[in-house]
């Protein structure tokens, strides 16, 4: 149905609703006496709109704790699904092999140094008497391959204690981050080998909120923001906040800080996180909230209050004195909701007058006596002048 259809149908229901009061003065009665309203100007203005989507919190970052070694699992030293500091050791492992594998590293360094120092003292008496010809070139050369052997074998023995050191190291298992522990993957007396996943740590400080929006409504905002009806913050500024289950609101503001550039072909939505501190672990992995984002505006809105907008079978509607100062029903478009009052999209423009009194004593024609409203129905919306 065209608006004028709406705007005939929205007069006869008006004028049948007050048909009955107009039956009381009887045919008689004198030229209707003007009735006092209260209205307010419209006046286009800038005005705040927020985004409001579902989200779901996620760890900010997600570790796999793994063993590095084989073993008997001996030790869980933390209680399952408790914070932990990074550096903590969560896990020992069976350590024995391990400590006998670092001692014979150093039984081995021990042999290949004793092995040195006797191959550099040949060559270090061999080499003068390389210099007065007491020996042969082939004599000199051997003690100096036999010495740079030696060498080399030290440090090769060096290098062997070092790993069965690092080997031994790596049973006990420390938390690579501070966080939040997942449930035992291994229990205690469990064979582990290298790789084994033994828990998982969930970094809570700061933690993400992922959410989405459809491409439809991605589309119809940058349409929104070209035309110049929408303005937006520069660089994805918004002010992010969360309502949890319970409808409080989460103590921290946030910032997104991804945004997606493809849409997901299976859901049509274009993928967005936020990060927020959560120094009290409020929010938690897999938790679901509703994500709300301020800092737009909506540009030149037109909003009437509340209690101004009828609702009837054709829509949505409000009185206005017309420029003969009578009652005119006027439909309307309601877009969005902002405090006490109603964002219009079509239906109203600057300089209407909108009554917010009396409103269902009234019907089409009826005489007026305009005044300004005695008070600001609302902080967006001036009062007008009678």
């Amino acid at each position: 149905m065209n608006t004028h259809g709406k705007w005939l149908l929205l007069t006869a229901l008006a004028a049948s609703l007050s048909a009955c009061g107009g039956k009381e003065g009887g045919a008689g009665q004198q030229a209707m006496q003007a009735m006092p309203v209260s209205v307010v100007a419209i006046q286009p203005h800038d005005v705040p709109m927020t985004f409001e989507y579902a989200g779901q919190a996620a760890g900010f970052r997600e570790v796999q704790v793994r063993s590095r070694v084989e073993g008997i699992l001996l030790h869980r030293n933390f209680v399952e699904g408790r914070r932990v500091k990074q550096g903590e050791t969560l896990f020992e492992i069976e350590p024995a092999t391990y400590v006998a594998a670092v001692d014979q590293a150093k039984a081995t360094l021990a042999v290949r140094e004793a092995d040195f120092n006797q191959a550099k003292r040949t060559y270090d008496r061999v080499l003068p008497l390389f210099k007065e010809n007491a020996v042969s070139q082939q004599d000199r050369d051997n003690a100096l391959g036999a010495y740079e052997a030696a060498k080399a074998a030290v440090e090769a023995a060096r290098a062997q204690l070092k790993q069965a050191q690092i080997n031994l190291g790596y049973t006990k298992v420390s938390a690579p981050i501070s966080g939040l522990t997942s449930l035992d993957i291994v229990s205690e007396g469990s064979l582990v080998s290298p790789n084994s996943m033994l828990t998982r740590i969930s970094q809570l400080d700061p933690i993400y909120v992922n959410f989405s929006f459809s491409d439809n409504e991605a589309q119809k905002l940058r349409k929104d923001i070209d035309a110049g009806r929408i303005r937006i913050p520069a660089n994805n500024g918004y002010q992010v906040e969360v309502k949890m289950a319970d409808g409080s609101m989460f103590s921290q503001v946030g910032k997104i800080n991804f945004s997606d550039n493809v849409v997901n072909p299976d859901t049509g939505t274009i993928s967005n996180r936020a990060q927020f501190a959560n120094p009290q672990a409020m929010l938690l992995p897999g938790q679901f909230v509703r994500v709300i984002l301020k800092g737009a505006e909506r540009v030149n809105a037109i909003t009437v209050p509340q209690v101004a907008v009828l609702t009837t079978q054709q829509g949505k509607m409000v009185w206005t004195v017309n420029k003969d100062g009578k009652a005119e029903p006027r439909p309307v478009e309601v877009i969005d909701t902002l405090d006490k009052d109603f964002v219009i999209g079509a239906g109203l423009a600057a300089g209407d007058r909108v009554i917010v009194d009396n409103i269902l004593k009234l019907r089409p024609g009826v005489p007026l006596a305009p005044k300004a409203a005695a008070a600001k129905p609302s902080a967006s919306q001036p009062a007008a002048q009678g």
